[in-house]
């Protein structure tokens, strides 16, 4: 794409833009602040380096498309290489299962944070600060229940295993220099008609009190809702109504993942509220076609809805995004690019919103003007922004990364067998 002309269509934006009293280069100071959390497991579909077996607890990636990460080497690889082709700032969000055990039975229950050295020393070295997850799937002690678990020897070593990982994650937050947010999320329910919620529930109280009793410096806390798990349709331990009431009470981050709710209901409308009464809240973003399928996240209404309502809330400092899909139908690589690309955008176009004269209009009762400006807000150049940033940060403008992801598949992934 023509340099000059991508200049030249950004200016033209920034002196529209500033006849709403917008300053395009403070809205581009702010988009580059934010960190985006890439989820390792989008690379190599859930898979880790923990075991072969197959996903459990109503966890599920669909398709087959070739070139998979199959060892720790190849999932960086990917990861960076998406990275570069990504504008901004970075994390990464790494599940206890991909830790570096080189090729050791490690048990969920003896992981420490040795074996995650590598991936500490490899953020530092690329400036990818790092995200943590604990892992209660795919094992033989999940089953449908862990830490909420009437057998109290596989509580336990659930609660060893989330313990252990919070201090992980204190290292990796103490060693990176900035907070590590751990995010919890067991997949705890039934498949069908439960008549002990309250027993269950009251399990995973327990095992919460316990795991967050030491308390850390350098790593947050966020604990994560589910409707259902494939499986485990009629009951969910963990309900949303579970960790708001106790994310509320304990003071810990809240996740909102975009594929966890019924497919009418608002996201972006649950952060107004719960920001009134948890410190943070961690947004998970996915595209659920329908319900939990983690298609993409792609510049739709309810991605744009998101990133707007952030931006209202003037919460850019206290709601973390980080991404939670897993396509193996397209190539993985673009996959990332694509999501976090998409999620960017979403944002910027949030930020450069006429908030202003908008509230002005809503504060005065002028129902018509605000609607009018908001739908002729669609049409702002926010685009000529988007270039511009692109290309300020060294990365592919427009549809032109596609040939270097073609490129890398052509000479890297599609030589994986």
């Amino acid at each position: 794409m023509n340099e000059a002309k991508i200049k030249q269509a950004y200016d033209i934006a920034v002196e529209r833009y500033a006849e709403f009293g917008i300053d395009v280069e403070k809205v581009l100071e702010k988009l580059h602040a934010v960190e985006i959390s890439m989820h390792c497991w989008q690379a190599d579909d859930v898979a880790g380096f923990e075991s072969a077996g197959d996903l459990t607890g109503g966890i599920q990636a669909t398709g087959n498309y070739p070139g998979k990460a199959r060892n720790i080497e190849e999932l960086r690889a990917d990861i960076l290489k998406a990275s570069s082709l990504i504008p901004g700032k970075q994390r990464l969000n790494l599940h206890e299962i991909y830790g570096d055990f080189g090729g050791k039975k490690v048990d969920r229950n003896e992981v420490e944070p040795a074996h995650f050295e590598s991936w500490i020393q490899w953020g530092l070295e690329h400036g990818m600060k790092l995200d943590f997850n604990s892992t209660s799937f795919s094992h033989p002690k999940s089953g449908d229940l862990s830490l909420s678990n009437p057998d109290k020897a596989i509580r336990d070593f659930w609660i060893d295993h989330t313990k252990r990982c919070r201090a992980i994650a204190e290292e990796m937050g103490r060693r990176q220099g900035d907070p590590c947010i751990m995010n919890l999320w067991v997949h705890d329910g039934s498949k069908d008609i439960t008549v002990n919620r309250m027993k269950y529930r009251a399990l995973l109280k327990d095992s919460l009190d316990q795991i967050f009793a030491q308390k850390y410096d350098n790593m947050k806390d966020c604990i994560e809702s589910k409707v259902f798990g494939i499986g485990l349709e009629s009951y969910t331990v963990g309900s949303n109504d579970f960790y708001i009431g106790y994310g509320a009470q304990n003071n810990k981050i809240v996740t909102l993942d975009t594929g966890h709710f019924h497919p009418t209901e608002s996201v972006a409308d649950k952060l107004s509220s719960l920001l009134l009464f948890v410190p943070e809240v961690m947004l998970h973003v996915s595209r659920p076609v329908r319900w939990d399928s983690d298609h993409v996240t792609i510049m739709n209404d309810d991605t744009l809805d998101l990133m707007h309502e952030i931006v209202r809330c003037d919460a850019l400092d206290k709601v973390h995004i980080g991404l939670d899909y897993f396509d193996a139908s397209i190539n993985r690589l673009g996959a990332y690019i694509i999501g976090t690309r998409a999620t960017q955008k979403c944002l910027l176009r949030a930020l450069l919103e006429p908030l202003a004269q908008l509230r002005q209009y809503e504060a005065n009762g002028q129902g018509f003007e605000r609607l009018a400006l908001l739908e002729e807000a669609k049409n702002l150049p926010w685009n000529a922004v988007w270039d511009m940033y692109c290309l300020r940060n060294g990365v592919p403008v427009g549809e032109s990364f596609i040939v270097d992801v073609q490129k890398y598949e052509q000479e890297v992934t599609s030589k994986r067998n």
